[in-house]
């Protein structure tokens, strides 16, 4: 194949990186493709690396093909073919692959091309479509689809994945590994689900795109509050998914939620890392282009249940409680009143005790203290909440607020001693000896 002038006299270095940088944007396009031809996701991944292998023998002395994409899809395409052809079971794929005409369109491999539309024979959205659904499947458990899905949508390493959730990479290398072998002996079927499967697996899909992004914006443990990678790969998931299921309003619901929550990312913790609450945020520090696409897509998604006659889901609720706050010029000018009542309505079709615990705080905000203590007083037994450090880190803001500080103290110290991570845990002793100091003063 023909390469670039420049790129054929560009140093080792300089070709690495753009191997890397092709690779990192191409990856989850090429196993997608590859594993509508082989029915089998982990081979899928084996015979991408190796068209990336072939990159790294061929591409320092070559230089870099004029569209590098197209040369590593029909690279792994032709491994892909060969690997077929020397199968013993041929017969047998041959035919399960001839009952597919996608399947079958799929082993039509052209010539290295230059064009890039030439490398767009593929329906990719399709193929995309259907590794995240194969990847998310309910089969795996919740752990297993997080994994899978970094892995192989996210591009990210075992060792990424592994210090991301503060877990051994032996551990996250098993998820994965076992996570394959199952989808191949239960033989999952390759492809997006339709008529009464789509919505539990969608479900599916979205939920893990959901924990991904809750875990880089506030990590569970660890010695930072956020994770901004895991951010973004949660966002840039969701688009994928905007795009491929333009009809379903929950995935709007889902992407307008995480295109409000990224917007607040850098007023989120000061220059030394540490948490910054929303009422303490530099709003002016608010990214305003994610909050327009974040309102764009809530619009989508009520514009599509108005028009199917459903109601708003869990997600799409969520993001008009998140427009709520992004649309607030000042944390006091917020409308508190309408957030309570959202999470009200979330309560009604996914009933949680967190959920109610977000509630409390709203309703704290919107009709003072004492009405949101008494919600949170129904929740101090809730076997669910036994550990939730934020459980006593609310009640303690709600007990500060109504002058109760000696108690306050006490609940923020209850809940640094639960909170996992290092960041969340300082701060929480912050306000706890804070106050201890207002109690302090106010009896001297």
């Amino acid at each position: 194949m023909p390469a670039n002038a420049s790129a054929a006299s560009a140093s080792p270095h300089a070709t690495h990186q753009a191997i890397d940088a092709v690779w990192r944007i191409e990856r989850a396009k090429i196993v997608a493709s590859i594993a509508r031809m082989v029915r089998d996701i982990g081979l899928a991944e084996e015979l991408a690396q190796d068209a990336l292998v072939a990159a790294l023998e061929h591409w320092p002395s070559e230089g870099v093909p004029g569209n590098p994409g197209a040369w590593l899809m029909t690279t792994a395409k032709h491994r892909a073919l060969d690997r077929l052809r020397r199968d013993k079971n041929l017969a047998a794929k041959l035919e399960q692959i001839g009952l597919d005409l996608e399947a079958r369109e799929a082993l039509v491999v052209p010539d290295f091309v230059e064009d890039l539309d030439a490398a767009r024979q593929d329906d990719i959205g399709d193929d995309l479509l259907r590794l995240v659904f194969t990847a998310c499947h309910p089969l795996l458990s919740r752990e297993a689809r997080v994994a899978l899905t970094l892995k192989l949508l996210g591009g990210l390493t075992t060792g990424e994945i592994a210090r991301a959730y503060l877990v051994p990479e032996p551990t996250i290398a098993q998820r994965i590994v076992r996570a394959k072998r199952t989808l191949s002996e239960a033989r999952v079927p390759y492809e997006v689900p339709r008529g009464e499967e789509l919505g539990p697996r969608l479900a599916s899909v979205l939920e893990v795109v959901y924990l991904i992004f809750n875990e880089g914006y506030t990590a569970t443990a660890g010695e930072q509050w956020m994770r901004p990678p895991l951010c973004d790969e949660a966002l840039r998931l969701a688009r994928i998914l905007a795009e491929l299921a333009p009809d379903e309003p929950e995935v709007h619901g889902l992407a307008a939620l995480l295109e409000i929550q990224a917007s607040r990312t850098a007023a989120r913790t000061d220059e030394q890392g540490r948490p910054v609450l929303l009422a303490d945020q530099n709003r002016a520090r608010w990214d305003h282009l994610l909050i327009r696409r974040g309102l764009a897509a809530l619009n989508r998604a009520e514009q599509l249940v108005a028009r199917q006659r459903r109601a708003l889901g869990p997600y799409a609720l969520q993001a008009a409680i998140a427009a709520c706050h992004a649309q607030a010029p000042t944390a006091e000018a917020t409308d508190w009143g309408r957030i309570a009542a959202l999470y009200e309505a979330l309560a009604q079709i996914n009933p949680s005790p967190v959920i109610q615990l977000n509630r409390a705080v709203a309703v704290g905000m919107a009709m003072g203290p004492e009405a949101g203590l008494a919600i949170v007083d129904t929740l101090v037994d809730e076997p669910a909440l036994k550990n939730y450090h934020w459980l006593p880190a609310v009640r303690g803001d709600l007990l500060a607020k109504q002058g109760r500080s000696e108690l306050a103290s006490e609940e923020f110290l209850r809940a640094a001693e639960l909170a996992r991570n290092e960041r969340e845990k300082a701060l929480l002793k912050e306000r706890a000896a804070a106050a201890a100091t207002h109690e302090k003063a106010r009896r001297h």
